[in-house]
């Protein structure tokens, strides 16, 4: 999301823990927040918030939306809205086009990606039960 952002001209503050803030900042966001450290309540006056936690997160980050700012969340329906703004629910659903799309950007250097674990099929339901903390996507290798 951060990479598509500045793509499109976004001046993006990203946010995590401060084991996150160099890999934000690399992936292309202009400033990071660390939310075990720092007052994210300062930053304030966004255009748009996009959540993929909820929870406490999503409330907090939704109060530093501007009014008539956007709150866009990938985790499901949300009660919360923006002053005078939109909150946006949505599922992500694969679309054979977008992905191709994707695909051409990973393959050109446009768009980079972040892979935590690379496990076989055999092994999937033992990788997502896993307690172990990552950083990056999980791939399931499908074919040896």
């Amino acid at each position: 999301v951060t990479q598509l952002a500045r793509e499109a001209g976004a001046y993006v503050i990203g946010s995590g823990r401060a084991a996150d803030r160099q890999k934000a900042l690399d992936f292309g966001a202009n400033e990071f927040v660390d939310l075990d450290n720092d007052k994210l309540e300062e930053v304030g006056g966004v255009d748009l918030v996009f959540d993929v936690i909820g929870g406490d997160i999503q409330k907090r980050s939704a109060a530093l939306i501007r009014a008539g700012g956007t709150l866009v969340t990938v985790v499901g329906p949300t009660d919360i809205r923006p002053a005078d703004g939109l909150a946006i629910d949505f599922v992500v659903e694969a679309d054979r086009g977008q992905l191709w799309e994707i695909v051409q950007r990973i393959r050109d250097g446009r768009l980079r990606t972040n892979i935590g674990k690379v496990s076989s099929l055999e092994d999937a339901v033992a990788t997502f039960n896993s307690t172990e903390r990552r950083a990056g996507k999980t791939v399931i290798r499908v074919r040896p």
